[in-house]
């Protein structure tokens, strides 16, 4: 097992020990003579066993976009397989790019695998996606992950989409944080702020943070990139989502990239002889 992965393993089982010995109750010792209570047998009686289901570690707690929360991973620890293993192919080398989100941003190596070969393997670029995740899982993720090492220049930042829980400004706010997060750990990057997808789920709740989220830009450091009026609607869907009306498709990734890759070439210049990344 590499270290990264040993880490994050560490991380979660120190957390789960805090919280176990936080809730165990230590009995004072006992003083004088101890008397000693005959005990009869146990009455053992015979029930059918409850019906299987989802065991979790801990409650999930009030769900709060700014604050980072680890609840998911130590209920599923194996959700962060994928993030780790991405994480461990830059050992010893950094990133230039950074894709920091959910399952649409893990989709890259899915769904978008070629179109993320073709443009972002050259540009070195990390994908830092968890399916699932909501802005408080990113940000836990991004305090213990050891990415800081890795100095990418260009971040892309696309996430509140699983938030449907909160209002558009708690959404907003939980972007906020997880943008003002990535400039505090890599000082001077410049970040592509991706405004969140059209999707049947949730579609107005979504579309009312991203006019909150496109007020963020300032054209210098943070960058808005609005894929609604490219993604328009198709029949009940929207062109470059798939038949769950949430996740891209092969032709949603290259929509994506299409749309992106002149401004990335403006702010990170394509390494010479790659041709793919000036088309």
């Amino acid at each position: 097992m590499n270290r990264c992965v040993q880490l994050v393993f560490a991380l979660i089982f120190t957390s789960v020990s805090s919280v176990l010995m936080a809730q165990t109750t230590v009995l004072p010792p006992v003083s004088g003579p101890v008397t000693v209570v005959p005990q009869t047998a146990p009455t053992v009686t015979t029930t059918p066993p409850p019906a299987a289901s989802v065991v979790h570690i801990l409650p999930d707690p009030p769900a709060l976009t700014t604050m980072p929360s680890v609840t998911r991973y130590l209920n599923n620890p194996d959700i962060l397989k994928f993030c780790t293993g991405q994480v461990a192919e830059f050992n010893g080398r950094d990133a230039d790019m950074i894709f920091i989100g959910d399952s649409i941003t893990q989709g890259w190596r899915g769904k978008g695998e070629a179109v993320w070969e073709a443009n972002f393997v050259p540009r070195n670029a990390l994908d830092f996606g968890v399916g699932g995740d909501q802005t408080q899982h990113v940000l836990w993720r991004m305090e213990n992950y050891p990415i800081q090492r890795l100095h990418p220049k260009v971040a892309v930042v696309l996430i509140g989409t699983n938030n449907t829980h909160h209002t558009a400004p708690e959404i907003a706010d939980g972007v906020k944080a997880v943008l003002t997060k990535t400039q505090t750990m890599f000082p001077g990057i410049k970040i592509i702020l991706v405004s969140i997808m059209p999707n049947k789920r949730a579609n107005d709740l979504m579309m009312a943070a991203d006019e909150i989220l496109k007020t963020f830009a300032d054209n210098q450091t943070v960058y808005y990139l609005d894929l609604v009026p490219v993604m328009t609607p198709v029949g009940d869907n929207w062109k470059g989502l798939g038949p769950d009306h949430l996740h891209p498709d092969e032709a949603g990734y290259q929509l994506w990239a299409d749309a992106m890759m002149p401004l990335i070439n403006r702010l990170l210049p394509p390494p010479a002889g790659d041709t793919a990344a000036t088309k």
